[in-house]
C-alpha cells in the first residue's frame, strides 16, 4: 500500500495543464484567467451624477439649508445616456439622473431629497454643497494600463462585469476540461428495467457525471461497458480520442475481473498504476496516462468512487485547468457524537452532515459507513479526516472536507 500524498502527488506530476484559449464572456464563468487584462480606457468614461438630484456650482449654495433655502434657475434637465447641450451658469442649476454626464459648469450634485420646488422653473436648495458631492470621477474605478484581472484568476461573476466595462467580449482562459465517463461490469443496468438475478443499477456513472458538471467541466457519457475486453477497449480507445481525461468505475480491486486491468495495461504499457492506498473508503485506485490523456479507474463501489473522485480525481481536473489550489482546505469543527474507528493504518474519511453549533460548526454522523451505503453519502456535506488510531469524542475537534462546487 501507499501513502495518500503519494498518490495524489503522483498524478498531479502526470497531469499536464490544458492550452488556454479565448472564450466568450458568457461561457467563462468558473474559469481560470491565464493572461493578464489590462485596461484600454478609462471607467466610468467620463464624469456623472452618482445620485438623482441637480448639478449646481457648489460655490452658489454655500451656506444652504432647510430653514435658509437658496433658489437657483432650472436651465435643464439631463438624463443618463443623453449628452448635456446646457451648461450651468451662475445662479442656475440642472435637474439630472444618476448617470448622467455631469454637464460643464457645475461641480457637485445635490440629491433631490435635499431640494423642493420652488416658483417660476426655479429649485430650492436645503442643503449646501462642497465640489465633488455625489461625483464619479472618469477613470475613478479603472485607468487605462490599470490590470483588472490577473492570470491565475478564477472569474467570478464580478470579474466578468469588470472585463465587460472595459470593452472585453472574451478573455484567455483555460478551457472546461472533456472527461469522458465509463462504468464496467456485468452486472450494470442502467436503464431503468427489470433486474435480473445478480445485476445492480449503475449509480456511480450518473454520480460522476454529476460530481464533473458541478466542477465545471464538460461530462461525456460513455455509458457502461461488459466485461469484455475488447468492447472496454473500443470505448476506452474513443474516449481517449476525444476526451482530455477518463474515468472508469469498477474493475480494480484485488480479485476483480481482470478486463480493466488486461486493457489499460496494454494501452499504456508499463505506465498504469493500481494502487492500494492507506485510506477507508476507497483503498484501490487506477491510475494511467494513455496517450497523452489521464485515465482514472475507480472503484466500484458508489461512496469508494464518489471518494475517490474527491481525493484524487478532482484534484488533477483542477490542477489541468490551471487552479493554482487543488486541494480543499479541512475546516476544524466539533465533534457532535463520537466519531469511532479501529486503529488500521489507514487515514479514514467519515461521511458527516454539518450543523451550526453555538461555537462554531459541528460534524455528525450523516449515517452508514460501508462503502456501499450511498444514501449517507447523499446525506453528507463534508467528510471527517481520522488519522490511524480510535477516532474522536464528542465534543472533541476533527478537521472536516467540507464537499460542494467550491
Amino acid at each position: 500500500m501507499i501513502d495518500l500524498t503519494e498518490a495524489q502527488q503522483h498524478i498531479l506530476g502526470a497531469v499536464g495543464i490544458l492550452e488556454p484559449r479565448a472564450v466568450a464572456l458568457g461561457e467563462a464563468l468558473g474559469l481560470v484567467n491565464a493572461v493578464p487584462v489590462t485596461a484600454a480606457e478609462s471607467v466610468p468614461p467620463f464624469a456623472n451624477s452618482a445620485m438623482d438630484g441637480y448639478a449646481v456650482r457648489a460655490a452658489d449654495v454655500a451656506g444652504a439649508g432647510s430653514d435658509d433655502p437658496i433658489s437657483l434657475r432650472v436651465v435643464g434637465e439631463l438624463p443618463a445616456g443623453h449628452a448635456p447641450t446646457v451648461a450651468v451658469g451662475a445662479g442656475e442649476a440642472i435637474r439630472i439622473m444618476t448617470g448622467a454626464p455631469m454637464p460643464d459648469g457645475a461641480d457637485a450634485i445635490v440629491m433631490v431629497e435635499q431640494t423642493r420646488a420652488g416658483e417660476d422653473g426655479t429649485v430650492l436648495i436645503e442643503l449646501s454643497a462642497t465640489s465633488g458631492d455625489h461625483v464619479r470621477a472618469a477613470g475613478g474605478d479603472v485607468s487605462p494600463g490599470d490590470v483588472v484581472v490577473e492570470a491565475g484568476v478564477r472569474l467570478r461573476p464580478a470579474h466578468l462585469g469588470v472585463l465587460a466595462s472595459v470593452g472585453r467580449s472574451e478573455v484567455t482562459a483555460y478551457p472546461r476540461p472533456r472527461v469522458g465517463v465509463l462504468s464496467t461490469g456485468d452486472e450494470l443496468v442502467g436503464d431503468g428495467s427489470q433486474l435480473a438475478p445478480g445485476q445492480i443499477r449503475d449509480s456511480n456513472r450518473p454520480m460522476l457525471l454529476a460530481l464533473l458538471r458541478e466542477l465545471g467541466a464538460e461530462a461525456v457519457d460513455l455509458g457502461s461497458a461488459r466485461d469484455d475486453e475488447a468492447v472496454i477497449a473500443a470505448a476506452i480507445g474513443s474516449a481517449v480520442d476525444g476526451c482530455d481525461a477518463v474515468i472508469t468505475s469498477g474493475g480494480v480491486s484485488v480479485g476483480d475481473y481482470d478486463a480493466v486491468k488486461v486493457v489499460l495495461n496494454r494501452l499504456a504499457p508499463g505506465s498504469m498504476h493500481w494502487w492500494q492506498i492507506r485510506i477507508k473508503p476507497a483503498k484501490p485506485l487506477a491510475f494511467g496516462v494513455v496517450q497523452g490523456v489521464p485515465v482514472f479507474g475507480l472503484p466500484g463501489n458508489p461512496v469508494s468512487s464518489h471518494v475517490s473522485f474527491e481525493l484524487f480525481a478532482r484534484p488533477a481536473l483542477l490542477r489541468m485547468t490551471g487552479h493554482a489550489e487543488v486541494f480543499r482546505t479541512p475546516v476544524p469543527m466539533t465533534a457532535g457524537v463520537g466519531l469511532t474507528r479501529r486503529a488500521d493504518g489507514k487515514t479514514h474519511f467519515v461521511r458527516v452532515r454539518t450543523e451550526r453549533g453555538p461555537d462554531g460548526p459541528v460534524a455528525v454522523s450523516s449515517g452508514s459507513q460501508y462503502s456501499n451505503a450511498l444514501l449517507a453519502m447523499a446525506g453528507a456535506d463534508g467528510l471527517a479526516v481520522l488519522p490511524d488510531g480510535p477516532g474522536c469524542e464528542p465534543g472533541t475537534k476533527v478537521e472536516v472536507l467540507v464537499l460542494g462546487p467550491e
